[in-house]
């Protein structure tokens, strides 16, 4: 996600005060750079981070006038400082290691002691701490010289914003340009509404950063104790709380409907459409057939969950006649045609962009775009005319492509089937709908998945075997039951055949040198695969060294643990290790599926990336209206640094709601008895998680017992000092639920089951670390704290 900075916008040591003074900080030294000679490692490290922009290898070596040996020289100092973990490679270029990327969405929290506005990133890994803090440069209009007005910001305002090291070193480590205002501080608040005397009420913030309120009786309205209300701001003095007024009521927090609804406030999703995006969405008129294809009579189908509600993605295959591929076969995706009705700057795009995805939720769907246009007109409805983009891909025999083509047409989906009755009739028990298309459009479909799967064994992606839980709701949006769905040949053939088109979409557009956003995913770090490789020798299973890691080196891995008690632990520190797949023009391959060129194209109406490209092919390939334009292109950067914002927040909430539901459901069991799997480790204590329900809960280590606990990295580990008995990553443990915090999402356990005997690695380990350790306080005359002795 890393951009690169055009310029720099602080003079050198100076730091505009909140009436334009200047910080006293010194300037730093320059930079002694002596051309054609290789700097110092020091100077190559500052370099890199006072110049973002320049942080390539190949403008390394222009900055610093290398050329012949001396080239070849720096490539392997900075491999050096790669595998020293001093620098991380993101895409093109190096940053410093916790670097925020050039681009990144902020959200402004504070002000600084001379007025200016701080912010933090929107999403931060809780594994680097602290969020680093950015001062916020607002630009003047006279300084914009000519270029529009100068995007303005507030507290609470979330930005996109060019990222620049700080000079100075007095203050945060970065200031920031506002390239624009994604979302404007909304003058509502969410919380629970508590009855106060006198008839008032005050309300409970739900974020942890929220402040209470006190609410008027007249400002009540209808909202009564333990309702979840959203208010606004009616008064704020100089001394005491704030005062607000009740906008509406949600309901009462003890409904799970209202759970939702926390993670939407809290994360900042936008879930009501504009007005004019509305209207837009309502006027829209069926398409035309301006440069498309009839194919009406080709039996595309549609295969989804039971209960989907929107469909854009319709397959067919058939057998290749062309004796010059014996064997193989065609296979036709056809994508709903989004880009006609969404127009690039229109009421319905600029929604579309604030959302960047559809989030789902167990009870509810927030859509990327109204139902006008999800549900209905872009929805590829059984026996109904839609506008579509399809590909056709050949691929021979051994599932290798041999070519493809793209099409914008007009379709009627010929049947609307779920994974589970496609799977059934292939089964031999079809019903009324699929048994007279079984023989002609249902088994060519599985031939040609049995053909494509040959290809995919030989290109080997990552097989994480890593099931996904899912929430049952019953009518009254309580939990019903949390059950892992069965994984059928129907959804990978669904799976496989997207992962295509997407490839088919990306090599169309890098041909037609048309700029695009791809869907990357970046190899492991070197550090995650060195706390991996450090793991999997605990268990006598080797990891090579090197930065030229593939999928299939993980893939051997989780062969060797399958069916042994160290799968689930294995498959669950692979993931870890991964890197996070992210939205970028640069393409650097996505590791994780083992493909050099891959971009988003099947879902158009749930991801703003895919839009994105449905509107490169159509310019590129002269498809007529709705294609993208000329601003499009040369914000692409913007584009993907947001989106890829989005899709984080979006996951987020998801699992931050399952979470809240799942406590809510299980706060009227503390004290119960839990089957249970020790899910993390840390020097606090244990994660533990609930495989019948998905939820994971906290055992802190100072419940743990009266033995003194040491953490154990390298062996994901907690092992007590005096027995010898402790707990590992993967552990079958009993545990008693202590606690149920359903508005926080969180549960704590107590630990039932006696820890295991640890390895003579990990107990010599542990008793070499604490005779350091004591040495140490004999030293500086310490003891270890009361609570952890």
């Amino acid at each position: 996600m890393a951009r690169e900075p055009r310029e720099t916008t602080r003079a050198m040591g100076k730091r505009p005060g909140k009436f334009g003074r200047a910080s006293r900080e010194p300037a730093p030294e320059p930079l002694n750079i002596v051309h054609g000679i290789l700097p110092p490692r020091e100077v190559i490290l500052r370099f890199i981070a006072e110049h973002p922009q320049k942080a390539s290898k190949r403008e390394l070596a222009k900055a610093f006038g290398l050329k012949g040996e001396s080239r070849v020289e720096l490539k392997r100092l900075l491999q050096e400082l790669e595998q020293e973990g001093m620098l991380q490679k993101t895409r093109k270029s190096l940053i410093r290691p916790g670097a925020l990327p050039p681009v990144t969405v902020l959200d402004i929290t504070t002000r600084d002691k001379d007025g200016e506005l701080i912010g933090r990133p929107a999403e931060w890994p809780e594994d680097q701490g602290v969020a680093p803090a950015v001062a916020i440069r607002q630009q003047s209009p006279a300084g914009r010289q000519g270029k529009g007005k100068a995007p303005v910001a507030g507290m609470g305002d979330r930005i996109l914003a060019k990222i620049f090291p700080a000079v100075d070193r007095g203050g945060p480590a970065y200031t920031a340009r506002i390239i624009k205002v994604i979302d404007k501080r909304r003058g509502a608040s969410m919380g629970v509404f508590k009855d106060a005397p006198g008839g008032a009420g005050r309300l409970l913030p739900i974020d942890r950063r929220g402040e209470e309120m006190l609410i008027d009786p007249d400002y009540k309205g209808d909202a009564k104790d333990g309702d979840l209300v959203e208010v606004e701001i009616a008064r704020l003095g100089r001394f005491g709380l704030a005062r607000a007024k009740v906008l509406s009521v949600i309901g009462s927090v003890a409904s799970e409907k209202a759970i939702s609804m926390i993670a939407i406030h809290a994360h900042g999703i936008p879930h009501v459409f504009l007005p004019a995006a509305v209207a837009e969405a309502d006027d829209a008129k069926p398409a035309t057939m301006s440069h498309r294809e009839d194919w009406r009579d080709m039996p595309l189908i549609t295969i989804d969950p039971a209960d989907a509600k929107d469909h854009d993605d319709a397959v067919y295959a058939e057998e290749d006649p062309s004796e010059d591929n014996a064997g193989g076969v065609i296979v036709t995706v056809a994508i709903a045609d989004v880009s006609w009705y969404v127009r690039p700057n229109s009421p319905l795009d600029r929604e579309a962009l604030k959302r960047g995805n559809s989030v789902y939720f167990p009870d509810r769907v927030v859509p990327m775009l109204p139902e006008r246009i999800s549900n209905d007109l872009c929805s590829l409805k059984e026996g109904v005319d839609r506008p579509a983009l399809a590909v056709r891909m050949v691929f021979s025999k051994d599932g290798r492509k041999i070519g493809h083509t793209f099409h914008r047409i007009m379709m009627k989906s010929a049947a609307k089937l779920s994974y589970q009755q496609a799977q059934a009739a292939i089964d031999g028990k079809p019903d009324d709908k699929t048994g007279p298309m079984l023989g002609p459009i249902l088994k060519p479909l599985w031939h040609a998945y049995e053909t494509m799967k040959r290809g995919r064994d030989r290109r080997q992606p990552l097989e994480l075997d890593m099931p996904e839980r899912k929430i049952l709701l019953k009518p009254d949006g309580t939990v019903d039951r949390v059950f892992v769905p069965p994984r059928l040949d129907a959804h990978k053939l669904i799976e496989e055949m997207m992962i295509q088109a997407n490839v088919a979409a990306a090599e169309t557009l890098e041909k037609k040198r048309q700029p695009l956003i791809y869907r990357i995913h970046d190899t492991p770090t070197l550090a995650k695969q060195e706390v991996l490789r450090e793991f999997l020798a605990t268990l006598g299973i080797s990891l090579a060294k090197g930065g030229n890691m593939r999928a299939n080196s993980f893939n051997g891995i989780l062969a060797k643990a399958d069916n042994t008690p160290h799968q689930t632990m294995v498959n669950e520190m692979v993931l870890r290790s991964q890197s996070q797949a992210i939205y970028s023009p640069e393409n650097i391959g996505h590791f994780g599926l083992n493909l050099m060129k891959y971009a988003h194209f099947t879902s158009p109406i749930r991801r703003y990336a895919d839009l994105i490209v449905h509107r490169a092919l159509v310019s590129s390939l002269g498809f007529g209206e709705g294609g993208i334009t000329p601003d499009e292109e040369a914000t692409l950067d913007d584009i993907a640094a947001e989106i890829s914002t989005f899709e984080r927040r979006a996951m987020a909430a998801e699992r931050e709601t399952v979470d809240r539901l799942i406590a809510h459901h299980l706060a009227g069991r503390v004290g119960q008895e839990f089957e249970g799997r020790v899910s993390g480790v840390t020097k606090s204590g244990l994660f533990i998680l609930l495989p019948d329900y998905g939820a994971d809960g906290f055992i802190p280590i100072s419940t743990l017992g009266t033995d003194y606990f040491i953490y154990d990295e390298a062996h994901q580990a907690l092992s007590g000092e005096k027995t010898g008995l402790g707990y590992r990553l993967g552990d079958d443990v009993t545990v008693r639920l202590a606690e149920a915090i359903p508005l926080a999402g969180a549960l704590r356990f107590e630990m039932l089951s006696e820890g295991r005997k640890m390895p003579t690695a990990v107990r010599s380990f542990h008793k070499a670390g604490r005779r350091d350790a004591s040495r140490a306080r004999k030293k500086i005359g310490t003891r270890p704290p009361r609570g952890r002795r």
